[in-house]
């Protein structure tokens, strides 16, 4: 498995030019994805199940790698994120961001074993940040529906679809977690104002 360094994640964001917004919601994606595997780690059916923590860190802070460059092209920033990370050999977080936007190894019955799988949780992760702050399922379909509905019934069902499943892997995540979704922001640790992004991973160990 090629993993890349917290570091070299970084470097990547500049290289591909990504928009201080976009780093800034993908580093709280990435303290959401870590605090959901420690919380994981704490559950004895979980823990034997749980993918490796530089694996979803590092994919949680890249699977947004394209999404400044489609933004200016149109072009579906999920799929070309996987395209980008393949061609620097990270073949394990390409399959992760391309299904960031749409889970297509959801699995009710892996999960109901406490089996959640790096690519779960950082679709969940990326789910609860609206921007750079963790926010409701709820609150994130409204923002989704209007940002990227265009006003379209069949598209916001389609949206609503992906996230009722989202809404049962949060029931089977928080499940084996001692606290509800509701808590999950205060959990956390706020990035403050003039904190380096990389620093934040400092503490981390892998």
């Amino acid at each position: 498995m090629n993993i890349p360094e917290v570091e070299q994640c970084f470097e990547l964001m500049d290289r591909y030019g990504m928009l201080p917004n976009i780093r800034e919601h993908s580093v709280m994606v990435a303290l959401v994805a870590w605090k959901l595997v420690e919380e994981l780690e704490l559950h004895t059916v979980a823990r034997p199940y749980l993918p490796d923590k530089k694996l979803v860190v590092t994919a949680a802070l890249l699977h947004d790698i394209a999404k400044t460059h489609c933004l200016a092209d149109d072009c579906d920033h999920a799929e070309v994120g996987g395209e980008i990370l393949r061609d620097h050999g990270f073949d394990e977080l390409a399959e992760i961001a391309e299904e960031h936007v749409v889970l297509k190894s959801h699995d009710s019955t892996r999960y109901q074993r406490g089996c959640f799988w790096a690519k779960d949780i950082v679709y969940y992760a990326d789910k609860r940040v609206l921007h750079e702050k963790v926010v409701s399922l709820d609150d994130r379909l409204v923002y989704i529906v209007e940002r990227y509905g265009r006003r379209d019934e069949r598209l916001h069902e389609l949206i609503r679809r992906n996230f009722a499943k989202c809404v049962s892997l949060e029931e089977f995540l928080f499940s084996f977690i001692s606290y509800s979704p509701d808590f999950l922001s205060q959990k956390i640790r706020n990035p403050g104002n003039g904190v380096s992004f990389s620093s934040l991973f400092d503490d981390f160990i892998f």
